[in-house]
């Protein structure tokens, strides 16, 4: 069911962007909707999957679409899933409590951010067990160990560890608007451990000179593997592109690989998430889930990402358009479109369920 009070005529993600960014602080708009240097990729991740075409078998019986799956012993109801996104207050009072409470009624997973706006124990609560935790690394270990026994504790089924951000890329839409969190705004999670707001510097995003305070520059593979044996929870390695890397995680201990470029927000010109799903695919050999994030915009998407062997993707921005506009209302109405939308290509591809999402509805690329 549609969710009248958000808007009853938004029939595609495409229509909330629009509508947000009149909705939204010009600051804020642009630290969601931007990307790194001239925003190439982030750019390139949706029109790489418009580069990829659909080719339907016919006469299939599609009366009865499933599109539930399992990760990790958690059961959702379609393969889609939240992406972790920073500072959700930003869009809407409710923030993570409401994005984790429209997951839970959607019967899939939210991943919390380290830098949520909420705690991860209120997150925990709204999400009713399909939640997983992102994790990035300090220069000080010990709040790595804390956040992974705490997210323990709160009852997160798997922990992501983002691998992409030794620094921050370099955002030009924040550098120009000073990038700062409102005082009403916090990175809850942290709040007895060192700063709560960002330190202020000129001409600067004040999140990037935070993380160029905190987080660890030197992280390797060895420092994931203690990562891997600090839990019992699965940890999964989120911002791999390469095979070689895919192959690392692997060894390393990962317990499954997120595809990410991190929304174009890292190194401009990088590769298109969707355009290094397969190399990664075909390095881990089935022996662990590849998920994949970026540019996804459309239940046709998620086919494409499924057909290449993706086992689930994550979705953001369209997510917090979503918030932005009605708080977990808004983003019911996102995640409904999303399932109007795969239900309907799939039937209209002919499979039945997600496991007929094969690589031969692919048109072969030049």
């Amino acid at each position: 069911m549609r969710k009248a009070k958000v808007d009853p005529h938004v029939q595609c993600i495409a229509e909330l962007e629009a509508l947000a960014g009149e909705r939204l602080a010009k600051s804020v708009f642009d630290y969601y909707a931007g990307g790194a240097g001239d925003e190439l990729t982030l750019k390139d991740n949706v029109l790489a999957f418009d580069r990829i075409r659909l080719r339907p078998r016919m006469l299939v019986d599609v009366s009865d679409i499933d599109m539930s799956t399992n990760l990790f012993g958690c059961q959702i109801e379609m393969p889609i899933l939240v992406a972790p996104m920073a500072f959700q207050r930003l869009a809407h009072e409710e923030g993570e409590i409401g994005m984790a409470g429209a997951a839970a009624k959607h019967k899939t997973i939210m991943v919390a951010s380290t830098l949520s706006t909420c705690t991860l124990e209120e997150i925990a609560e709204s999400a009713k067990d399909r939640i997983w935790f992102q994790l990035y690394v300090y220069k000080d270990r010990d709040i790595t160990l804390e956040l992974v026994k705490r997210a323990e504790k709160a009852g997160y089924r798997a922990i992501v560890v983002t691998v992409d951000s030794p620094v921050l890329g370099r955002r030009l839409r924040d550098m120009h608007n000073q990038f700062q969190l409102p005082d009403h705004v916090k990175i809850s999670n942290l709040r007895d451990r060192f700063l709560e707001q960002f330190p202020v510097v000129d001409h600067q995003s004040g999140l990037a000179a935070y993380i160029a305070s905190l987080y660890d520059r030197s992280l390797s593979w060895k420092d994931l593997q203690w990562i891997v044996e600090l839990t019992e929870l699965p940890v999964l390695v989120k911002g791999v592109l390469r095979g070689d890397d895919a192959e690392s995680a692997l060894h390393a201990g990962a317990a499954g690989i997120v595809v990410s470029n991190h929304g174009g927000r890292q190194l401009d010109t990088t590769i298109a998430s969707i355009d290094a799903l397969s190399e990664v695919v075909q390095a881990v050999q089935g022996k662990i889930p590849v998920l994949v994030d970026g540019g996804i915009r459309r239940g046709t998407d998620v086919i494409k990402a499924l057909a290449i062997g993706a086992a689930a993707v994550l979705v953001g921005r369209p997510l917090l358009w979503g918030l932005s506009l009605g708080g977990a209302d808004g983003v019911e109405l996102v995640l409904d479109i999303f399932k109007d939308e795969l239900a309907n290509a799939m039937q209209l591809a002919g499979a039945a369920d997600i496991k007929a999402l094969t690589p031969d509805l692919l048109a072969a690329r030049s």
